[in-house]
């Protein structure tokens, strides 16, 4: 196991195995750690709770962003 893997594990896909859904759950495993990551910061007194938040939010802002280009590319 090299570092990446260890700090940025990922799990098997279980779902229905398309190319969309494997790619968005890479990428919500991705954004599953990164939180856990700020909230361990914020919560150590490593960032403030406002920053935490403004991370967060944007994080969420591009999983939704990726969650409707996979969409549209599905459709298309």
């Amino acid at each position: 196991m090299n570092q990446h893997e260890f700090i940025f594990p990922q799990s098997s896909y279980y779902g229905k195995g398309t190319p969309e859904n494997i790619a968005f759950n890479g990428k919500l495993q991705e954004f599953s750690h990164k939180v856990n990551y700020i909230s361990g910061l914020q919560t150590a007194g490593k960032i403030p709770a406002r920053l935490a938040y403004l991370q967060v939010q944007e994080l969420w802002q591009e999983l939704k962003q990726t969650k409707q280009k996979l969409d549209s590319a599905k459709k298309a």
